[in-house]
């Protein structure tokens, strides 16, 4: 008897805890919602490891209630917080508890605790974050560990010897100008509307702890190249020696495609004789299993994947530069996808959610997304790759400057940035490389879209060339300003398709066109200010027109077009062109007869 009351009083309060817990969040405001938003869970947020394409068995969730505050720049750490937040979620989204906005005259502080599991003792301890928008200060255990400036790339912070016994006092400290700064935005607007949004600001993906051995793997890059027949790859590592050893197993299923060991620091060519080629009809993924021997035993052990793809260009029989992929002739045509949720804004509320866009795209015939001024979390571009569809990466758009703002952006001159803006660019753009470069799915990078704060246009592309010579450059997506550069010129044509400029000499693109409208009610960000190039009123009149365009595009790829961008996804906001709703319970065409064109597109130069 004794035993089941201490196991009711424990039950009662476990139980008790978790409602109290529950009582410090809801949702804020009285926006749309998804239907996952109702599926949240305090205890268990986005609970799925958060780096997919480098991973190891033990981690330590950091998701959850923080303590938060608000506070003018230059204020110190408060001495009590406002309340609660759920991380990941910005903190203007409705996720997040608190639905706040920030300006350049404010700070966002984050505080929590945690202890350090007993298994882990003498372990290297690293504190990952996914992304933090802007600029990011570390502190544990009061002292300042670290600082990172960046809206979309994720960063770590080997925290072993701050850490004390017992438990760790984690704060972290904000600061997010948006576009009152000079940083990569995106979409993000201080004033949302139209085609701008509302802020993100502060963390918006997972934060968690990973135990490690004093050596240790610290990055994972694979390069392929098919016309080789080889897999190259960069191994780096933290603290070791020529001495020690990394032995790279390449796996078919559960077959050995090949094995072999390596000094550490050494450049790695794997040989796959008869490699199984990655494309969207068949995205299929080897397997791998990276080993760190020390002194002969085993230090760190991650595991990954990788794909054997070609993403080149060729000219046809006609003459035409054409795209490939695997040496084939083959149409890419997609959605711009901007990645924009009305309850978690740049974060899905569920990895569930985060993979259902892409599902959709594919159930409806697409082969490729364009990821539009926005980088996604690791786990997206793998769905991606694992579900076969070919990304193009955009730069976000930045530098809204007051010498920007006051100008026109098609008075034919680029913008002439500040050292500090053109310095914060490269380092952002090059981190957005680094971090996506492993992921077979991404094939084209974008480093600017239409005019949004371009400037050395020339001189961007070739670096950006020169960074990742394995992919494919679109100078600008709908560029104003049209160099001789790079691999690709890239019209935008609202709303039906339309071809007023050719390149001889690249591959032509109709980088976006489209934005049919329907605004449907029940399921709108706002009543009214809905904004569309053309707008009907029911999905039988979108679904035409959207055929109507489609059919017309297929004239245009004769003439030289080898890829297409269709806008969009879902609605954003105040924006009402998309193949969904915003809160994704309403597609607004029919999915058959718009599938068969698209597949039929899809195959237009015979891929």
């Amino acid at each position: 008897m004794k035993n089941d009351l201490k196991k009711a009083i424990l039950f009662f309060t476990l139980f008790a805890g978790s409602l109290s817990l529950f009582a410090q969040w809801k949702p804020t405001g009285d926006r749309i919602k998804t239907s996952w938003a109702e599926k949240i869970d305090t205890n268990n947020i986005l609970p799925e490891y958060p780096r997919p394409i480098m991973e190891r068995s033990d981690w330590k969730n950091l998701n959850g209630l923080w303590e938060y505050a608000i506070t003018q720049t230059g204020n110190k750490e408060p001495a009590t917080f406002d309340g609660k937040i759920l991380v990941p979620f910005p903190v203007e989204s409705s996720l997040s508890g608190v639905q706040k906005r920030l300006t350049k005259d404010n700070v966002l502080w984050y505080k929590r605790s945690f202890t350090i599991p007993s298994n882990w003792k003498n372990k290297t301890i690293l504190l990952h974050f996914g992304a933090v928008d802007w600029k990011t200060e570390v502190f544990l255990n009061d002292i300042l560990i670290g600082a990172h400036t960046g809206g979309y790339t994720p960063f770590t912070l080997d925290i072993t010897p701050y850490l004390t016994a017992g438990k760790q006092q984690l704060v972290v400290k904000v600061w997010d100008p948006t576009t009152d700064g000079y940083q990569p935005a995106g979409k993000q607007s201080l004033h949302p509307e139209g085609i701008v949004y509302t802020p993100v600001s502060g963390i918006w993906q997972t934060v968690w702890l990973e135990p490690v051995s004093r050596t240790y793997i610290s990055k994972l890059t694979a390069i392929p190249d098919i016309d080789a027949r080889e897999l190259s790859l960069n191994v780096a590592t933290e603290n070791t020696t020529k001495a020690d050893i990394l032995q790279v197993t390449l796996f078919d299923g559960t077959k050995v495609v090949v094995t072999g060991k390596f000094a550490a620091g050494t450049p790695i060519s794997l040989s796959i004789p008869e490699p199984k080629l990655w494309s969207p009809e068949s995205p299929f993924l080897y397997t791998m299993n990276v080993e760190l021997y020390v002194n002969g035993k085993l230090s760190d052990n991650v595991t990954s994947y990788a794909a054997m793809r070609k993403i080149s260009a060729k000219r046809d029989s006609a003459g035409i530069m054409r795209l490939q992929l695997n040496n084939k002739d083959y149409f890419q045509f997609g959605p711009l996808d901007q990645g924009w949720w009305p309850d978690g804004l740049y974060t899905a509320p569920t990895d569930e959610a985060l993979a259902y866009d892409i599902q959709k795209t594919k159930e409806l015939g697409f082969n490729m997304i364009r990821k539009h001024a926005k980088v996604e979390p690791a786990r997206w571009y793998t769905h991606c790759d694992q579900l076969g569809i070919l990304v193009w990466q955009d730069m976000p758009s930045g530098d809204h400057s007051p010498q920007w703002q006051g100008r026109q952006y098609f008075d034919g001159k680029e913008l002439e940035r500040s050292y500090e803006s053109e310095s914060n660019y490269r380092k952002e753009w090059n981190e957005i490389m680094d971090y996506l470069v492993s992921n077979p799915c991404v094939v084209i990078w974008t480093p600017f879209n239409e005019a949004w704060g371009q400037f050395k246009t020339q001189e961007i592309v070739e670096w950006t060339k020169r960074h990742d010579p394995s992919r494919m450059v679109n100078p600008a997506s709908g560029g104003n300003f049209y160099h001789h550069v790079g691999d690709i010129l890239d019209l935008h044509n609202y709303p039906a398709p339309e071809m007023h400029l050719y390149d001889p000499e690249r591959v032509n693109v109709l980088g976006e066109f489209g934005g049919i409208g329907f605004a449907v009610k029940g399921h709108l960000w706002q009543a009214d200010q809905n904004f569309s190039y053309i707008q009907f009123k029911s999905g039988k009149e979108v679904t035409d027109e959207y055929i109507n365009y489609v059919q017309i595009l297929k004239d245009f790829i004769k003439k030289g077009f080898s890829a297409a961008v269709y806008t969009q996804t879902t609605d954003v906001e105040g924006e009402v062109n998309g193949l969904m709703t915003y809160d994704r319970k309403v597609l607004k065409i029919d999915e058959q007869r718009v599938k068969a064109l698209n597949e039929e597109i899809c195959r237009a130069l015979g891929n």
